[in-house]
C-alpha cells in the first residue's frame, strides 16, 4: 500500500496533501485563507522525542516533537507562508501561525532554519525565492544577517547561534 493510499487526514477542514511523484515533492497545501499572524494549528498534543528524524521539528536543544499530523508535508521555502513558533516556555501555547496572509489553494511552507540548528540531511534549496540560501543546512551555517532576513526565527536558535559567537 502506497503512503497516498494509507493517509488519513488529520486536518480535513484545514488542509489537503498534494502528492506529487518524485522524494519529498508532496505538499500540503491550505484549504482556507488565513491572515498574517492567525495561528493555523496547535502543537501542544505533539510527541517529545530526544532525536531528530525526518518526521521530527526542532523545538529546543536536543528537543523534537513528531509531526504526527498532515504538517509533515509542509515544505521548506526561503520565504515562508508560515512558522512553528516555540517561542513560549508553555508547551501548550506552541503553535504554527501565518507569517503572512494565505489563500486558499496556496502550499504551505516555512523556513527550515527557524526550527532546525543542525541538519542531518542538509539539501539544495529549489524554492525558487529570490532569498533563496541555495544549499540548506540548518541555522548552525547561517549568518545573523541571513537568518533575520527570513522572517520569525525561533528564540532558542538565536540562543544557539550567540552561544557560537562567544
Amino acid at each position: 500500500m502506497s503512503v497516498q493510499e494509507s493517509y488519513v487526514p488529520t486536518h480535513p477542514d484545514l488542509f489537503i496533501v498534494e502528492f506529487l511523484p518524485g522524494d519529498f515533492a508532496s505538499r500540503l497545501i491550505s484549504l482556507k485563507s488565513f491572515e498574517a499572524g492567525e495561528t493555523i494549528a496547535d502543537l501542544s498534543r505533539f510527541t517529545r522525542v530526544p532525536h531528530a528524524a525526518y518526521d521530527t521539528i526542532q523545538c529546543g536543544p536536543g528537543d523534537n516533537i513528531k509531526y504526527n499530523s498532515d504538517l509533515v508535508y509542509v515544505n521548506h521555502s526561503c520565504e515562508p507562508n508560515i512558522a512553528f513558533d516555540f517561542s513560549s516556555k508553555d508547551t501548550s501555547r506552541w503553535h504554527v501561525r501565518a507569517s503572512r496572509p494565505i489563500k486558499q489553494g496556496d502550499p504551505l511552507t516555512y523556513f527550515y532554519p527557524s526550527t532546525e540548528w543542525n541538519m542531518a540531511q542538509p539539501f539544495d534549496c529549489l524554492c525558487g525565492s529570490a532569498k533563496c540560501l541555495g544549499r540548506v543546512e540548518g541555522a548552525v551555517s547561517l549568518s545573523a544577517a541571513e537568518l533575520s532576513s527570513h522572517g520569525f526565527i525561533n528564540p532558542w536558535i538565536w540562543t544557539q547561534f550567540e552561544a557560537k559567537q562567544n
